[in-house]
């Protein structure tokens, strides 16, 4: 009998799609604000959830900064459940043309590559991704 792509329990499952969230996603979601739950969704689905490091260098510093040490390290602990990734050359080039093309800040062009590079939906409500395709976007509340 010949198998049909519905009757194919391999083919029938397929895995979510791969998420990246930007900082501001991250620092909504522990601070606990409006749109913290527009990010739970990406952000505890830890198995489809990928961290670029330079993530982690943002979200650490804006707590260091705002909160203090000890709550920076528990949100790192936190984001450490999912796939940390690091900034590759491919990453890098391309971070460089979207900057020029997109006019994006170089840690956004970074964050940009790593979720184009790996196929990733950003979830965001840095307005600087607003209408770049591969991202969800959510006006600041």
């Amino acid at each position: 009998m010949k198998q049909t792509e519905s009757s194919n329990p391999k083919k029938s499952q397929k895995s979510d799609p791969m998420n990246i969230v930007d900082s501001s996603g991250w620092l909504e979601y522990f601070k606990g604000s409006k749109n913290a739950k527009k990010f739970a969704k990406a952000i505890e689905d830890t198995e489809n959830l990928l961290v670029p490091s330079i993530i982690l260098y943002e979200v650490y510093k804006k707590l260091c900064q705002t909160a203090d040490k000890q709550k920076a390290i528990q949100a790192i602990g936190h984001m450490q459940m999912a796939k940390i990734i690091g900034i590759h050359t491919n990453d890098a080039l391309n971070a460089a043309n979207f900057s020029k093309e997109f006019k994006l800040p170089m840690a956004d062009a970074l964050i940009y590559a790593v979720a184009y590079q790996s196929g990733a939906t950003l979830w965001t409500q840095d307005a600087d991704f607003k209408d770049l395709e591969g991202v969800k976007y959510f006006t600041k509340v």
